[in-house]
């Protein structure tokens, strides 16, 4: 340990922001004074740039891709779902419809009920096809852009 034979004339860290009491005014806006004055003033603090996009979390094409998800999943629920529903309207207020026979005896109301699951693979297959060709190439490209935005800010 050294020892300086020229204390400081001031007592508190050069730039202590809370200086020992009487030292200096509370609503003094002055910056600190330095310990030494041929000391350098302190470098100022490092500048960050901004990203040329906005932030991933505000980004466009997660808007985008959170519609054309609403999207799919509403044409496969209404496609499932609006058939049942035809079925059980007809099935209630139609039953004369839904007794009559079609070829072989069978009842329109059978045939109906049997074509249920046909139509609930539609719905599958609906909902596949459009994640394929809308939905899936969206996340692709926003999974490469936050890949590259992570790369870019390890980088820095």
């Amino acid at each position: 340990m050294s020892y300086d034979p020229y204390p400081p004339h001031d007592s508190y860290a050069p730039y202590d922001p809370y200086p020992p009491h009487g030292s200096r005014a509370p609503h003094d806006p002055s910056p600190p004074r330095l310990t030494y004055p041929w000391q350098p003033p302190p470098p100022p603090p490092e500048r960050r740039r901004l990203p040329r996009r906005p932030a991933l979390g505000n980004h466009r094409d997660l808007r985008v891709l959170r519609g054309a998800y609403r999207r799919q999943r509403r044409v496969a629920t209404l496609t499932a779902l609006g058939y049942f529903c035809l079925f059980l309207g007809l099935s209630a207020f139609a039953p004369s419809l839904m007794s009559s026979t079609v070829t072989g005896g069978v009842p329109t109301g059978l045939l109906l009920a049997l074509v249920q699951l046909p139509v609930t693979w539609l719905a599958i297959a609906l909902y596949e096809h459009t994640a394929r060709r809308r939905v899936d190439p969206l996340a692709d490209r926003i999974r490469k852009q936050a890949e590259l935005d992570a790369r870019r800010e390890a980088a820095r």
